[in-house]
C-alpha cells in the first residue's frame, strides 16, 4: 500500500491524476465502455476562441462536467463534444482593429477573400489555450471530435435550417428601424442590444416648431438624441390627452405642450399663464416649421405635420415627440401608418453605416452623429429654435463587442418570422424543466411574450452566407438548401461556403430575367449557434438516426444571460422546425464578478488569472468555491480569491488528514495487532457506539444526493456534501481519535476503522463527480490494498 505522506501539494497531485487519465486514455475509454447503454444527450454552447477561458466559461464547464459525469454513472452513454464558435463580429472586429479597417470601403479594397483569410488565421488564436484549461479544470470532453461553425458540414446543414423555413413562409425581406452598430458597421437583433445596458450622460434639449397657420406659437419637442432632428419629419402628440397653450412670462412666447409635463419647462406656475386647454386630437394635421432645409421637399408628402399616436406618454418630456422615423422604431410605424414614409418612396435616412452623416446634411457632412450633437444645438440655438438645454442621466444600449453606443437605424434585413408563433414559444418553454424555475417562468417567459420577428442577416463578411439568389428586379428568388443543389443549379462544384467562393456564382434564371445573384447578407452568429442540435451532426445529410434519437437535448447549461441569446435561438429554430422544445433540462447559473461587485475586467486586473489560482490551490478546490455558491442558483458571485483558500483550509485539508488518520491506524493494525483491515459492508456489524451510529448515516446521504442530482438542484447538494465533511473530521474523528488508535481495545478499534473507512469512500465517491481530485488521490494512495 502507498503510504500517505504528511503534507500535500493538491495542485501537484491533480497533475499527477490528469497524467494518468492520459496514459489510460481514461474519457474515450469510458465512452467506449458505455457505448451501448442508452444514450443521454448534452449539447454543448460554442465559445468563441477569440479569447482565454474566464471563470464564467469554467463555471459553466464544471456544472456540465458534474451533470454528465453523473449522468454517465448512472447508466448512460453520453457524449460530449467541444464546439467554437468561428463566425461574426468577435473576430471581425479583432481584424478591424489589427488592420484599421473603419468601413466597407476599406474591405473592398483590400478584398473578401483575404479579408476572410485573416478572419481565419485567428479563428483558432487560443484553442489551444482553452483546451488545456478545460483539461485542467478535470472535465471531460471531446476536443478530438469538434464541431467549428465554419466547418464546411457545419455550414451546410444551416443552409438546410434556412431553407426549411423559407419553404414554410417564414423568411421575408424587412426594413426595419433595428439596434445598429456603427463600429461593426451591422444591425444587432434586439437580444443582442438588450445584452449590455450602460448608464451615460446624454443632452436633453427641448426645441420649437412653429406653427404654419400661427406662426408666434410653436409646439416644442423633448429630445434626448439633438443627431437626430436633421432628420425630423412630424410631431407627434396623445390623441386623448389633455395640452395647453401656454405663454412664458419671461420671453413672452407662446408654447403648446402637454399639462401634464409643464414642469419639463418651468419651474412654478408664477411662471406661465395658460391661454387655451384641449385635447391632443385637435392638434392632428397641423403643419410646422422644419427646423432645416434638408428634406423641405417631403412637405408635399404630409412630412411637417403633428400625427396622433398613444405611445406618448405623460413620464418624461414635453408629452411632443419629435418624429424621425427611419431612426425610430415607433416613428417608423407612425409615420408610416401617416403615409408621411412608405415602403417604396424616398428614405430619409443621411446616415451611413459608421455612424456619419452623409451629403445631404450638409451643415453636418461627415460628422459622427454622436459629435454633431453639440454643432447641432449650437445651430438651432442660433436660428431661434433651442428653448431649453441640459443633460440627462439614463440607460443606453451599447455594442456588446466593441463598447460603443449603439443608435436606431432603418436598415433592409432578412427576418424569421416569431411574432406567429409566440404562443408555440410559450406552450414548448413549460415542456422543459428548468433549475432555477424563476429563470424559466419569469425572466424567459416575458421575454419569449415580446418575442418579436429575429433579423437574421448581417452586412459582414465573415459568416455563413445567406443561400439566396435573387433576380435583379427581386421578383424571382431560390433559396438553396445543400452543397449538392448549388453545384448542380451553378454548375460548379464547392467545397468551402465562405463568401469568397460563392458570391462569384450564378443561377439561370427559369423566367427569362438573366442570371440571379445572391444576396451579400451572412447570418447573424446567433443562427449558426441556434442551429447547432442539427448541424453538429451534419443533419439531415448524416447521422440521421443518430440525431432524431437524441433529439430534444437531455440537458444543456450555460449562464443566465442566455435567456436572450442561445437559450432564445434554440427555441425559435427547434418550435419553427419540429413543434417541439431543443432541451429537456437546463441550468442556468449567475454571473461571476470581480470582488467589487463590478464586471470582471482583465484590462483593470480586476480579478486574479484562473490558471494562477488552479497552480496555487487546484482545480477541485475552484470547482468547489464555484458550485458551493449563489451563482448555482442563477444569483451574482463575486469571486474571492480568498474563497477558494478557504476551501481547502476548511474542507480539503480536513478531508485529507482524516482519511491520512485512517491509514495510519489501517498501517499500525496490521504491523502491531498483524490484523490486515479487510472492508466487507455485507459482513459489518452493527456498532453499539452512538458517534459511530450517527456518522454512518450515508445511505441516507447517498439517497438525498441521487434525488437531488435527478432535478439538476446542485446548489443543494454541494451545501450537504460539505457539511458532511466537517462533520466527520470536526466531530466524528476527534471524538473517535482514542478508539482509532486503539485505546479501547482492537475489537472497539476495528469497529471504529470500519465506521470511518465507510463514509470516507462513499462520500468521496458519491461526490466524485465534483471532486475528480480526491476521488482519484484517494484511489492512488490506496493502490495495493484490500478493501
Amino acid at each position: 500500500m502507498a503510504s500517505v505522506p504528511e503534507n500535500i501539494n493538491f495542485p501537484n497531485e491533480e497533475e499527477k491524476i490528469m497524467e494518468l487519465w492520459k496514459q489510460i486514455d481514461a474519457f474515450q475509454t469510458s465512452l467506449k465502455l458505455s457505448k451501448s447503454k442508452p444514450r443521454y444527450t448534452f449539447y454543448d454552447g460554442p465559445p468563441f476562441a477569440t479569447g482565454l477561458p474566464h471563470y464564467g466559461h469554467i463555471l459553466a464547464g464544471t456544472i456540465k462536467d458534474i451533470v454528465t459525469r453523473w449522468a454517465h454513472q448512472s447508466g448512460f452513454y453520453v457524449e460530449r463534444r467541444f464546439g467554437w464558435d468561428c463566425h461574426g463580429l468577435p473576430v471581425e472586429y479583432e481584424i478591424d482593429k489589427s488592420l484599421g479597417i473603419t468601413g466597407p470601403d476599406d474591405v473592398a479594397k483590400m478584398g473578401i477573400k483575404k479579408y476572410n483569410d485573416e478572419c481565419r488565421k485567428i479563428v483558432s488564436r487560443y484553442s489551444k489555450e482553452w483546451e488545456e484549461v478545460v483539461s485542467r479544470m478535470g472535465r471531460w470532453i471531446d476536443f478530438r471530435h469538434d464541431y467549428k461553425t465554419m466547418y464546411p458540414w457545419f455550414m451546410e446543414s444551416i443552409w438546410w435550417v434556412f431553407k426549411q423555413l423559407y419553404n414554410k413562409g417564414l423568411v421575408y425581406r424587412g426594413f426595419k428601424v433595428m439596434p445598429f452598430s456603427t463600429a461593426c458597421n451591422t444591425p444587432l437583433s434586439n437580444f443582442e442590444s438588450g445584452q449590455n445596458y450602460k448608464e451615460v450622460i446624454d443632452p436633453a434639449v427641448i426645441i420649437n416648431f412653429p406653427l404654419d397657420d400661427e406662426p408666434d406659437v410653436s409646439m416644442i419637442a423633448w429630445t434626448t438624441t439633438p443627431w437626430t432632428l436633421p432628420s425630423n419629419l412630424a410631431l407627434c402628440v396623445h390623441p386623448d390627452l389633455q395640452y395647453v397653450k401656454v405663454k412664458d412670462k419671461s420671453t413672452e412666447k407662446v408654447y403648446i405642450m402637454m399639462k401634464a409635463r409643464l414642469s419639463a419647462l418651468f419651474k412654478s406656475e408664477d411662471e406661465y399663464t395658460i391661454l387655451g386647454t384641449f385635447k391632443g386630437q385637435s392638434l392632428e394635421g397641423k403643419g410646422y416649421k422644419p427646423l432645416f432645409n434638408y428634406f423641405e421637399k417631403m412637405k408635399e408628402r404630409g412630412a411637417f405635420h403633428v400625427l396622433c399616436d398613444t405611445y406618448v406618454t405623460e413620464e418624461s418630456g414635453t408629452g411632443i415627440v419629435h418624429q424621425a422615423p427611419y431612426f425610430g422604431e415607433d416613428d417608423y410605424r407612425v409615420c408610416m401608418r401617416y403615409k408621411v414614409i412608405s415602403r417604396d418612396g424616398s428614405v430619409v435616412c443621411p446616415v451611413d453605416p459608421s455612424g456619419c452623416f452623409t451629403d445631404e446634411v450638409t451643415d453636418f457632412k461627415g460628422q459622427y452623429v454622436k459629435d454633431a450633437d453639440k454643432q447641432i444645438m449650437k445651430l438651432l440655438k442660433q436660428n431661434g429654435r433651442l428653448v431649453h438645454q441640459s443633460t440627462t442621466k439614463h440607460s443606453y444600449p451599447f455594442c456588446w463587442r466593441s463598447e460603443t453606443p449603439l443608435i436606431y437605424k432603418a436598415v433592409p434585413s432578412w427576418f424569421v418570422r416569431v411574432e406567429w408563433m409566440q404562443d408555440q414559444l410559450l406552450k414548448n418553454n413549460q415542456q422543459t424543466y428548468w433549475v432555477p424555475e424563476f429563470v424559466k417562468e419569469k425572466r424567459f417567459a416575458n421575454w419569449l411574450k415580446e418575442a418579436r420577428d429575429w433579423a437574421i442577416s448581417r452586412n459582414r463578411y465573415w459568416g455563413t452566407p445567406i443561400p439566396l439568389w435573387i433576380s435583379e428586379d427581386g421578383e424571382e428568388i431560390v433559396c438553396i438548401g445543400s452543397i449538392e443543389e448549388l453545384s448542380r443549379l451553378t454548375g460548379t462544384t464547392v467545397q468551402d461556403l465562405h463568401r469568397e467562393n460563392i458570391d462569384q456564382l450564378t443561377i439561370p434564371s427559369t423566367m427569362g430575367k438573366g442570371q440571379l445573384r445572391r444576396v451579400s447578407e451572412v447570418f447573424d452568429c446567433w443562427f449558426e449557434s441556434g442551429s447547432m442540435p442539427y448541424a453538429q451532426q451534419h443533419y439531415p445529410f448524416e447521422n440521421c438516426k443518430e440525431f432524431e434519437n437524441g433529439f430534444p437535448a437531455d440537458f444543456i447549461a450555460e449562464g443566465i444571460d442566455q435567456t436572450r441569446g442561445w437559450f432564445y435561438t434554440l427555441l425559435v429554430l427547434s418550435t419553427a422546425l419540429f413543434g417541439k422544445p431543443p432541451f429537456k433540462n437546463l441550468i442556468a447559473n449567475g454571473l461571476v464578478l470581480a470582488s467589487n461587485g463590478q464586471k470582471m475586467s482583465k484590462r483593470k486586473k480586476s480579478y486574479p488569472d484562473p490558471m494562477e489560482t488552479v497552480h496555487k490551490y487546484g482545480a477541485d478546490a475552484l470547482r468547489l468555491y464555484l458550485i458551493n455558491s449563489p451563482v448555482v442558483r442563477a444569483e451574482s458571485l463575486k469571486f474571492k480569491e480568498e474563497g477558494v483558500r478557504d476551501i481547502l483550509k476548511d474542507v480539503f485539508l480536513p478531508w485529507f488528514n482524516a482519511y491520512r488518520f485512517l491509514m495510519q491506524n489501517v498501517d499500525r493494525l496490521a504491523k502491531e495487532e498483524n490484523s490486515p483491515f479487510l472492508y466487507n459492508q455485507s459482513k459489518m456489524d452493527v456498532s453499539e457506539n452512538y458517534m459511530d451510529r450517527w456518522i454512518t448515516f450515508t445511505q441516507s446521504l447517498i439517497k438525498f444526493v441521487k434525488g437531488e442530482m435527478a432535478a439538476y438542484r446542485l446548489y443543494t447538494v454541494v451545501p450537504r456534501l460539505v457539511k458532511f465533511v466537517d462533520q466527520l473530521t470536526n466531530w466524528y474523528v476527534r471524538m473517535s481519535r482514542r478508539r482509532l488508535k486503539g485505546d479501547s481495545g482492537l475489537a472497539d478499534c476495528k469497529a471504529a476503522i470500519e465506521t470511518l473507512f465507510s463514509p470516507l469512500w462513499k462520500q468521496t465517491a458519491c461526490g466524485k463527480e465534483l471532486l475528480q481530485g480526491c476521488y482519484n488521490l484517494a484511489a492512488l494512495f490506496s493502490q495495493g490494498h484490500q478493501w
